[in-house]
């Protein structure tokens, strides 16, 4: 008897413009068109998940294949890629080519939120209520929606390894932010270099860089393989260097307004979110559902853990569900 995680499932792809960028969706499910008003047969609830960075749709194609089944298949699940964090078709360019400017820095931190919120605009009906599912600074991406968005029929935010404040004063931070911010011109030009090898060797560069891991998802191998693309990793690093400067203080204040639609999920040692990142935010809101990893699962969870992460979502939120 097959698990349901391996069972085969209906997996759309789409390269879309959204906001004038080259966007990559994958869509779990057979709804394909969710954005007309008229059908009846429309589903009452959308899981979307709001990718980490880089936020490559490709990383989660497992996880929202396995938290279909989870679900058993009575929802869609859709991933919807940052701005430019995709390697788009032949004949498609990064940037759509019209005189209309749609959006001022679609691919800074705050244009991948606005980015999210128009997708959502143009392609989700309004009746349709929402399960976001956020990985480390989509997280602080759906945040940021749920603040300017309050129309948004979110039943649940699942924050997973939130970068959600002071991402420069963690360890992999203070790491990362001189070459993010100062030196991060300097990897175009090898980058450049290599993307002129064969995919196979492309392939194989990746598999010695996971080398370390037991187990490695091989969806993400071959997603990795768009990382040899310039325009792509340029997006990448520009929003990683937005994200050390403008992710400072917490947004308790949101936090608190919508406390009850909120669950937070902490690694123990995650290099990204320390632990005394979620001792903290667990001390300001005691009545909060905010866990801490019990399985030693790395903040890049889409690389090995997928079908563990969408089973404990999908153990979370059964109440929900039957409420329905």
């Amino acid at each position: 008897m097959k698990l349901a995680s391996e069972e085969p499932v209906p997996l759309h792809e789409e390269f879309i413009y959204c906001c004038g960028a080259a966007t990559h969706v994958l869509k779990c499910g057979p709804w394909k068109d969710l954005s007309k008003d008229e059908s009846k047969n429309l589903p009452r609830l959308l899981f979307m998940i709001i990718p980490g960075n880089p936020g490559l749709a490709g990383y989660y194609r497992t996880f929202i294949q396995a938290l279909y089944c989870g679900l058993n298949q009575q929802y869609p699940v859709w991933v919807v890629s940052h701005a430019g964090h995709c390697k788009p078709p032949s004949g498609m360019e990064m940037v759509e080519d019209t005189d209309i400017k749609e959006l001022e820095d679609v691919f800074g931190l705050n244009g991948q939120v606005e980015h999210k919120l128009n997708f959502l605009k143009k392609n989700v009906s309004k009746d349709i209520k929402l399960v976001l599912i956020a990985h480390s600074i989509g997280c602080y991406i759906t945040l940021e929606m749920m603040k300017r968005a309050s129309e948004l029929q979110v039943l649940r935010s699942v924050l997973l390894f939130p970068t959600i404040e002071r991402i420069a004063q963690s360890p992999q931070g203070k790491l990362m932010t001189p070459l993010l911010c100062k030196l991060r011109y300097v990897l175009y030009m090898p980058v450049y270099l290599l993307s002129f090898l064969p995919e196979g060797v492309k392939a194989s560069l990746v598999r010695f860089a996971l080398r370390g891991m037991k187990t490695c998802d091989e969806s993400s191998i071959t997603t990795s393989v768009n990382l040899f693309s310039v325009d792509c990793i340029a997006n990448i690093l520009y929003m990683a260097s937005q994200e050390m400067m403008k992710v400072v203080e917490r947004d308790s204040t949101t936090i608190k307004q919508n406390l009850k639609k909120l669950i937070f999920y902490y690694g123990t040692g995650d290099s990204w979110c320390p632990q005394h990142y979620y001792d903290e935010i667990k001390m300001d809101f005691p009545d909060g559902d905010i866990r801490l990893c019990e399985k030693g699962l790395r903040h890049a969870f889409v690389l090995d853990a997928s079908k563990e992460m969408a089973a404990m979502i999908t153990d979370w939120l059964q109440d929900d569900l039957t409420k329905l």
